[in-house]
């Protein structure tokens, strides 16, 4: 690992714990607080099975490096009470952001009831990344202007009534699928189910800006099969809708004719945009 200057005192009174997005994968996504943190800690838990090794290189050569991959919470449990008996700080990683299915509430908690100083970092989330790489706007006005972040139900965790993804699917919107590769076949059905047409524009993304990232598109049609072609099931997100193959309209933001604090309308513009509205 390379040499970092230390940016936090070692053994802070009380212990601290800071919970860190580690982003999509790629070392240089993260986030300057984020860096920060990691080359404070004292204790780093990462889980090898979710984020990639070169965030570790941010890394003090001390600190005590902590894979998680194999332990429940029960085993993170004890470096918490660690950091409060020792005043330790911990930065505990995790995969894209940390407030989208990081299993993070449940730390806070008992980190709250420790006693420990607790701050969370959040992370460019995989949805945000994909996009990134595809250079599609998922937002593309008079199409789409939600974005729903879902998965697919029936796996380890029960979908509350009401959340599946085919009454999702009933917006006709954007969607980014999570954790929902390993069952396309349902996924897609699900999908199709909830209205969206065969023919609608699908992007698979594996491990996207690890080193090994792939991107296919397809459309909802093929999606299934072509998940099943390159054996994907793990690390992999599925964006969907209209808005990815979608062009030729404009934002009013930067139109002539929309005006806000700092710009005037130009009256001309301004009319067309009006009569644009009407028809």
């Amino acid at each position: 690992m390379s040499e970092h200057v230390e940016t936090g005192e070692r053994g802070s009174a009380g212990g601290r714990v800071t919970f860190v997005g580690a982003g999509p994968g790629a070392a240089d996504l993260l986030t300057v607080r984020a860096v920060r943190a990691v080359e404070a800690a004292d204790v780093v838990i990462w889980a090898a099975s979710l984020v990639h090794a070169d965030v570790l290189e941010y890394a003090r050569r001390d600190a005590e490096i902590v894979d998680s991959a194999k332990l429940p919470m029960e085993g993170v449990l004890p470096y918490y009470e660690r950091a409060v008996r020792d005043g330790l700080h911990v930065a505990r990683i995790h995969s894209g952001d940390p407030a989208l299915w990081g299993a993070m509430q449940e730390q806070l908690d008992e980190c709250t009831g420790l006693g420990l100083e607790v701050e969370v970092i959040p992370g460019v989330s995989a949805f945000s990344a994909v996009a990134a790489l595809a250079q599609r706007e998922l937002t593309i006005p008079e199409v789409a202007q939600s974005v729903i972040l879902t998965r697919l139900g029936g796996g380890k965790t029960p979908m509350p009534e009401g959340e599946e993804v085919r009454e999702f699917a009933r917006h006709g919107t954007t969607m980014a699928l999570f954790l929902s590769a390993a069952r396309s076949g349902k996924l897609q059905q699900e999908l199709l189910d909830g209205g969206y047409p065969p023919e609608t524009p699908c992007l698979i993304a594996y491990q996207a800006t690890w080193p090994e990232e792939l991107l296919v598109w397809c459309t909802l049609g093929d999606l299934e099969a072509t998940v099943k072609e390159h054996k994907l099931w793990k690390h992999t997100l599925v964006l969907v809708g209209p808005a990815l193959s979608a062009g030729g309209t404009r934002s009013h933001l930067y139109h002539p004719g929309h005006f806000h604090g700092y710009r005037r309308a130009d009256r001309g513009a301004r009319r067309e945009l009006r009569e644009a509205r009407r028809a």
